[in-house]
């Protein structure tokens, strides 16, 4: 017989959905959770009697909090060590994985404005009527619809013309480490795209390149040097798609990090590295050993 309350069942309904929201605010999984577990606390004081529609007073809950946290958010991006990355979220995650936004959607996200990024995701992501966003915001309609196409405008050059088949990416990446892992530039040179980039993210905690490496020759260049002063430095855990790029976790000199790529005509155009270990911690240790 179910015995919990009916806030904390309306609650737990809505959990999964309110992470979601704020991981794709904030970029960050531990600040989700610390959200959602403030607006759990704020919800525990409010009259159910006076709640009409309890997801859109939670989505008004979380979204409140997301843009008071990200005040502070990018404050702290301006003095980041290095390139930065949002936190990376490998599959299978139920809670947080149940929407087509990849890595590098994320990263067009970053453009936007705090209200601009929120009625983006509450509208084109989450599905929410333009009148609860115009109450959730605090904004008329109008206003909401101006927020929201200029959010679609600045993020549609980032959207996959043809999103890469998932054969097809495990392929190029299970073929891009087997490359780097034997020192294969040859290999390596028929992967990338001659425009390539690569972000590694470090967060000043551990060793990452410092800033965007663009162009395959430099990128070449990059890999034949590791392979020469570290060989065989790599320990795949497990392959993985990772918010919605293929990729893998590994150990690399025994540091964890994660290695997505965005892929276009078979060719990889961008590999994003993450290996800053707060950004890491919500990886599971299950993730970590490979089961």
């Amino acid at each position: 017989m179910d015995t919990l309350p009916e806030a904390t069942r309306i609650f737990e309904a809505q959990r999964p959905r309110l992470l979601r929201l704020a991981y794709r605010m904030l970029s960050s999984v531990s600040e989700a959770q610390d959200v959602v577990q403030d607006a759990w606390l704020r919800w525990r004081r409010v009259d159910l009697s006076d709640v009409q529609n309890a997801p859109s007073f939670l989505s008004r809950i979380v979204t409140r909090l997301c843009l008071d946290a990200m005040k502070s958010a990018r404050v702290r991006r301006e003095t980041y060590i290095g390139s930065w990355l949002p936190d990376p979220l490998p599959e299978p995650d139920d809670d947080l994985r149940a929407d087509n936004l990849t890595l590098t959607l994320m990263l067009a996200l970053e453009r936007l404005s705090p209200l601009e990024r929120a009625a983006f995701l509450l509208h084109d992501v989450f599905d929410t009527p333009m009148d609860e966003i115009a109450s959730i915001l605090e904004r008329d309609v109008a206003a909401v619809r101006q927020l929201a196409s200029r959010a679609r405008r600045n993020v549609q050059a980032d959207t996959p013309r043809y999103p890469v088949a998932r054969d097809e990416g495990e392929r190029i990446a299970t073929a891009f480490l087997d490359a780097t892992r034997t020192g294969n530039i040859g290999g390596l040179q028929t992967l990338l795209a001659e425009g390539v980039r690569i972000v590694s993210d470090g967060g000043g905690k551990v060793l990452a390149f410092p800033n965007a490496i663009a162009g395959i020759d430099k990128a070449l260049r990059l890999y034949r040097g590791l392979f020469r002063k570290y060989g065989d430095a790599e320990i795949l855990v497990r392959t993985v798609w990772i918010d919605g790029l293929p990729g893998y976790i590994s150990l690399y000199n025994g540091t964890l990090q994660t290695t997505s790529f965005e892929i276009e005509d078979g060719r990889i155009l961008a590999i994003y590295k993450t290996r800053n270990p707060d950004k890491l911690a919500h990886i599971s240790l299950s993730s970590r050993l490979g089961h």
